[in-house]
């Protein structure tokens, strides 16, 4: 395990960029998964509760129910699974800003305490629409939380990657400091548990540059992801490049460890049922 501070984890990513490649950013659900995706060559980590779930065989949205503490979740799974068993990758650890049990600045001290690099926003109130949405905004459990707390990390130093659904969300982000904003553009499509409703390849490029644009325009320098919706193959982020040929590179969850591992495990059993 190796810990980055801010100022290393950003001129870290800025200079992969300046070399003419793309940053490319995994969840973890695992230790297996972890170690997999730095052999790879991920230049991030990142770990949700959601990964938690997904390894377990239900769908990301279990991150956002009542299943359980979704810090708790977070933190256990990078303490005990995954800081342990990854060498030099930087590892990113969600926190739940809403979560009304603990002082969430003091729990972001206890993040990079126990050794992760910087933070993420979720589970994320901006998968969230309708009136459910409106009335958590409502009870002071809305989005806000998530932009409050990105502040707190800014004025502690702390490296926060976060997710963005439009463009009021990214500028509101930019303004509090965040230092890499992801355009989220729905839940991953395909595999066994993923969803089957999204964009088009070619709407999530002009949402993302929608987005860009409205954070750009408020502070300049952030580093700008995409994740979601239908890029769940580098076959489809290659095509998501032709609209949006600026952004900086790619957060996959779903696409990284959830869909490869239902794939290789099934065709793996099926190859060795084939013999005859």
């Amino acid at each position: 395990m190796q810990q980055y501070t801010r100022d290393e984890l950003v001129s870290r990513l800025k200079a992969i960029r300046s070399k003419g490649a793309y940053v490319v950013a995994a969840g973890a659900g695992s230790g297996l998964s972890a170690k997999s995706a730095e052999k790879g060559g991920a230049d991030l980590l990142l770990v949700f509760n959601s990964g938690y779930y997904r390894m377990h065989g239900h769908g990301s949205f279990s991150g956002l129910l009542a299943f359980g503490n979704a810090n708790d979740i977070a933190m256990e799974l990078g303490t005990r699974y995954v800081l342990p068993v990854v060498r030099e990758v930087p590892v990113i650890c969600s926190v739940f800003g809403q979560d009304g049990t603990r002082v969430i600045a003091r729990h972001l001290d206890k993040v990079m305490l126990e050794g992760f690099s910087g933070i993420n926003n979720f589970p994320t109130m901006g998968l969230v629409d309708g009136d459910f949405r409106q009335q958590l905004e409502l009870t002071g459990l809305g989005y806000d939380k998530e932009v409050e707390m990105v502040g707190i990390a800014a004025r502690k130093n702390i490296f926060s990657m976060v997710y963005v659904f439009n463009e009021a969300e990214a500028q509101a982000m930019a303004e509090a400091g965040a230092d890499c904003i992801i355009a989220h553009v729905g839940l991953t499509v395909g595999g066994l548990v993923g969803t089957t409703k999204s964009l088009t390849i070619e709407e999530s490029g002009e949402l993302t540059k929608q987005i860009m644009d409205a954070g750009t325009a408020k502070r300049k320098g952030i580093i700008w992801l995409a994740h979601g919706g239908p890029l769940a193959t580098p076959k489809d982020f290659k095509e998501f490049l032709k609209f949006v040929p600026t952004i900086d590179g790619f957060v996959g969850a779903s696409s990284m460890e959830r869909i490869p591992t239902e794939q290789a495990i099934a065709g793996v059993v099926k190859d060795f049922k084939d013999i005859r």
